[in-house]
């Protein structure tokens, strides 16, 4: 299959994989790429940049190197520019969730590397939370929380044991009043322990939180945890990591083109492990085959 002309690679400088960027930059001169336009950022929080530079390249492929929060705010660019730049993932990350969901290796730079340049281009859904895309979830409450603890400096130390060490500071927080609205209808009025969106099905530890999601399926899923204390919450993982999620007494789950979430008190939020603010109101909708990825032909 023949390599497209112009690339442009926007890539975490921390993060790394097999051989790390110099290897992803001689695999791509060996592939013969015409012209390759190169930019680098120090945290994910740069990366929009970056990519609204590259995309007034008017790249063939968008190359982005890096975990779930760089991938998230380069799709929310891509999607917002309107472009349809097929994106190939390198996932350096920590978690790489939307990587693991649609395919792409994640252990060997060589076979990312081969996705990315030659993988069929598959047109994916998004969903959109108050302004801003996601490719794998949001959350808000006991998962919010997790992630805003583990992005204070844990995940560069520990890795995924970030989230381990992080989630059993959070069993016994406290839940929140939530009122949620699916499609206009009033959905759910009790207290949440954490209130998951989801565009795909799995989530840290090949668990999967919704079971029958798909990130082209013009729908978002949504979840609501009612568990508290590490008892319950120990359960409902379990019932989670062996069965059906929606089949634990602690979990309630349906799907939506758009959700309306209103808690009684402020609670950290985060899109794709990304730790955002705290809010009390959110609505999300989804963004049908907002971007295209490529993907293993074997995942089109």
């Amino acid at each position: 299959m023949r390599t497209p002309r112009k690339i442009a690679v926007v890539a975490h400088q921390k993060k790394t994989l097999g051989g790390g960027l110099d290897e992803l930059r001689r695999r791509l001169t060996d592939a013969e790429v015409e012209d390759l336009d190169w930019y680098e950022v120090p945290k994910s929080k740069k990366a929009p940049k970056a990519v609204r530079s590259a995309l007034e390249g008017k790249p063939d492929r968008l190359i982005v190197w890096g975990g779930d929060g760089m991938v998230q705010r380069s799709l929310d660019v891509v999607a917002r520019s309107g472009t349809k730049v097929p994106v190939g993932i390198i996932p350096a990350g920590t978690g790489n969730l939307l990587a693991t969901n649609l395919g792409i290796p994640t252990s060997s730079l060589e076979d990312a590397v081969e996705v990315a340049l030659h993988g069929v281009d598959k047109a994916i859904d998004l969903g959109k939370l108050d302004g801003e895309h996601f490719g794998v979830m949001a959350g808000i409450g006991f998962d919010g929380a997790m992630i805003q603890d583990a992005d204070r400096g844990l995940k560069d130390r520990l890795g995924k044991l970030a989230y381990v060490w992080a989630g059993l500071r959070h069993v016994n927080g406290e839940a929140a009043t939530a009122s949620i609205t699916i499609d206009g209808t009033t959905w759910f009025e009790d207290e949440a322990s954490c209130v998951l969106i989801g565009n795909v099905s799995k989530i840290t530890g090949g668990i999967r939180a919704f079971d029958d999601a798909k990130p082209d399926d013009g729908w978002l899923d949504v979840g609501v945890a009612t568990a508290q204390g590490a008892l319950q919450w120990a359960r409902a993982l379990g019932t989670m990591a062996v069965g059906r999620s929606d089949s634990s007494p602690f979990v309630r789950t349906t799907r939506a083109r758009r959700v309306d979430v209103k808690l009684e008190s402020k609670m950290e939020y985060e899109l794709d492990g990304g730790a955002r603010s705290k809010t009390k109101s959110f609505s999300a909708k989804v963004v049908p085959a907002a971007v295209k990825i490529c993907v293993p032909a074997s995942e089109s």
